[in-house]
C-alpha cells in the first residue's frame, strides 16, 4: 500500500511537471520564442498555449512594450577638439521578436554601444557654441543612424534624447564670461539707443515748438493788422460822417452863420496860443483885417460845400 502511494505520488508530480511544460500563459503585449528540439519553431504572442512535453521549450521571452534605456555618459570631443561628456536616454521597441532573439545575441547592449558611437561621430561634426542649438538636429541623426542598424535585429528606434551636455569647467567659466559680457553689450547698446530716441523726440517736440510759436506770432501779427485796419477804416467812416454832417449842417438855415463864427472863434484862439508860445512873432499885414481873413476862410467853405452838392447829385 505504501509503495502504490508512492507511485500515485511520483505519477502526479509528473503530472505537473508535464502540465507546467505543456500549458503556457504569455502575459499581455509580451511573445514567447518556442524551440523544438533546438530549432525555431513559433512565437506565442499573448494567449493560453500548449507545447509539446519535453519537445518544445520556451527560449526567449520578449516585452513589446517601448522600452527606455539610459545610455551612460560619455566623453566626446568637438570640431574645436573640446572635450564635453554627453549622457541621453534611448526609446525603442520589438517589433521581431524572432530576429530580436537569434539576429544579435544582445540587442538592448548593442544599440547602446551603437547610441554612443554614432553620438561621438555627430558631436565631431560640430563646434562646442552649436551642440546646445543643434541638439535636435543631433537626436534626429542619431534615430535615422540606429533605426538603420537595427532594422535586421527586429527592433525599432523609436527617439533618442540627450539629457546633459557637460563642457569642462573652465569652458564654462569662459563661457559664463562670454555670456556676460555679451547681456553687458546689449544693455549698452539700449541704453544709448534709448539716450538716442530721447534726443530724437526732445529735437522733434522743440521742432515743433518753434513752429508752433511762429505760427503763433504770424496769426498774431494777422491778427493786429486787421485790427489796425479795421480801427482805420471805422476812423475814416467817422471822419467822412462828421464832414458830412457838417456839410449839411452849411447847408441848413443859420448853418453858414455859425460857421463864420466858429472860425472867428478858432482864428483868434490859435492866435493867442501863437502869441503865448513863442518870443518872437511875425504879424502879417492883414492882420487886423479879421473880417477879411474870415470872409477868405467861408468862401473857401462855400467852394467846398458847392463842390460837394455837385458831386452829390451826380452821385
Amino acid at each position: 500500500m505504501t509503495g502504490a502511494m508512492i507511485v500515485v505520488l511520483l505519477l502526479a508530480v509528473l503530472f505537473l511537471i508535464i502540465l507546467a511544460k505543456t500549458a503556457v500563459v504569455v502575459p499581455q503585449q509580451s511573445a514567447y520564442v518556442v524551440e523544438r528540439l533546438g530549432k525555431y519553431s513559433c512565437t506565442l504572442e499573448a494567449g493560453f498555449h500548449i507545447l509539446v512535453p519535453f519537445l518544445d521549450v520556451i527560449r526567449y521571452r520578449h516585452t513589446l512594450k517601448e522600452q527606455a534605456i539610459d545610455v551612460p555618459e560619455q566623453v566626446c570631443i568637438t570640431k574645436d577638439n573640446v572635450q564635453v561628456g554627453i549622457d541621453g536616454i534611448l526609446y525603442l521597441k520589438v517589433m521581431n521578436p524572432e530576429r530580436a532573439s537569434y539576429g544579435i545575441s544582445d540587442y538592448r547592449f548593442a544599440i547602446t554601444q551603437l547610441a554612443q558611437t554614432a553620438l561621438r561621430s555627430e558631436i565631431g561634426k560640430i563646434d562646442l557654441d552649436r551642440t546646445f542649438e543643434e541638439r535636435t538636429n543631433i537626436n534626429t541623426a542619431l534615430v535615422t543612424e540606429l533605426d538603420k542598424a537595427s532594422e535586421p535585429w527586429g527592433v525599432k528606434v523609436l527617439r533618442y534624447e540627450i539629457k546633459n551636455i557637460n563642457p569642462p569647467k573652465d569652458i564654462q567659466a569662459a563661457m559664463e564670461k562670454q555670456m556676460r559680457a555679451e547681456r553687458e553689450k546689449r544693455a549698452m547698446i539700449l541704453t544709448s539707443e534709448g539716450a538716442r530716441d530721447a534726443a530724437i523726440n526732445t529735437a522733434e517736440g522743440e521742432k515743433q515748438k518753434v513752429i508752433k510759436a511762429s505760427e503763433a506770432t504770424k496769426q498774431q501779427r494777422i491778427n493786429e493788422a486787421e485790427g489796425q485796419a479795421a480801427a482805420i477804416l471805422t476812423v475814416a467812416n467817422a471822419t467822412a460822417e462828421g464832414l458830412r454832417r457838417v456839410a449839411e449842417a452849411i447847408q441848413a438855415p443859420g448853418g453858414f452863420q455859425a460857421v463864420q463864427l466858429r472860425v472867428a472863434e478858432a482864428y483868434i484862439a490859435q492866435f493867442g496860443n501863437l502869441a503865448k508860445q513863442g518870443t518872437t512873432l511875425i504879424i502879417p499885414s492883414t492882420l487886423s483885417d479879421i473880417s477879411g481873413m474870415i470872409a477868405a476862410a467861408m468862401n473857401a467853405v462855400r467852394a467846398a460845400g458847392s463842390q460837394g452838392s455837385t458831386q452829390g447829385g451826380a452821385g
